[in-house]
């Protein structure tokens, strides 16, 4: 069966960085889209990061040039590595499998960033 399971979040002070992995199984991870979704307490989902099946990346513009995205087919894990991280970068992320564009139809369990000094 289609498994995501994220991994690399964490407590970290304003300004540092941190490394999300979400390993995949059960599918054809080369095949398919992958993203990345947040969401703050207290508030809705928020698209963070896409990445297409042949490399191309996409990003919020409340995390450009502070993040990216990258994708080891090999190793059939998704990775979010986050730079400059800030408060309001505090959430839970979700990494989530492209289904039918442009709707999402597997999802990981989520790991905690907590971005606080």
């Amino acid at each position: 069966q289609v498994q995501l399971v994220e991994s690399g979040g964490g407590l970290v002070q304003p300004g540092g960085s941190l490394r999300l992995s979400c390993a995949a199984s059960g599918f054809t991870f080369s095949s398919y889209d992958m993203t990345w979704v947040r969401q703050a307490p207290g508030k809705g989902l928020e698209w963070v990061s896409d990445i297409n099946s042949g490399g191309g990346t996409y990003y919020a513009d409340s995390v450009k040039g502070r993040s990216t995205i990258s994708r080891d087919n090999a190793k059939k894990t998704l990775y979010l590595q986050m730079n400059s991280l800030k408060p309001e970068d505090t959430a839970l992320y979700y990494c989530a499998r492209m289904g039918t564009w442009p709707t999402w139809d597997y999802w990981g369990q989520g790991t905690q960033v907590t971005v606080s000094s």
